[in-house]
């Protein structure tokens, strides 16, 4: 019988999905299985935008330099680090449409 309460969320930086069963919480030292980046980090926050002041939504928080490092924050939550656009698969294809590879 299959697990019905799977999730998965991309790595901001190697933008593998990694696969979640059940509750899950991610820890100060936790880190990616493929690329072994932080996944506690600025980076993988639902609050991180670029665009904004300190690149945090979130108000309150503290600023952080490092937003690839792992970090403190009490505001973090896991939004599934793909808010950078396109996937590097996409990004590829395009270019390939592009010079008719």
């Amino acid at each position: 019988m299959s697990e019905t309460n799977t999730q998965s969320f991309k790595c901001y930086h190697c933008l593998k999905s990694i696969p979640v069963f059940g509750a899950f919480k991610v820890t100060r030292t936790e880190e990616c299985p493929y690329c072994s980046r932080s996944l506690h980090c600025c980076k993988m926050c639902k609050f991180y935008d670029p665009k904004v002041y300190n690149e945090c939504l979130e108000t309150n928080a503290d600023r952080i330099v490092d937003k690839e490092k792992a970090n403190f924050c009490d505001y973090f939550t896991l939004s599934g680090g793909n808010l950078s656009g396109p996937s590097k698969e996409d990004l590829v294809n395009s270019a390939d449409a592009l010079f008719k590879k």
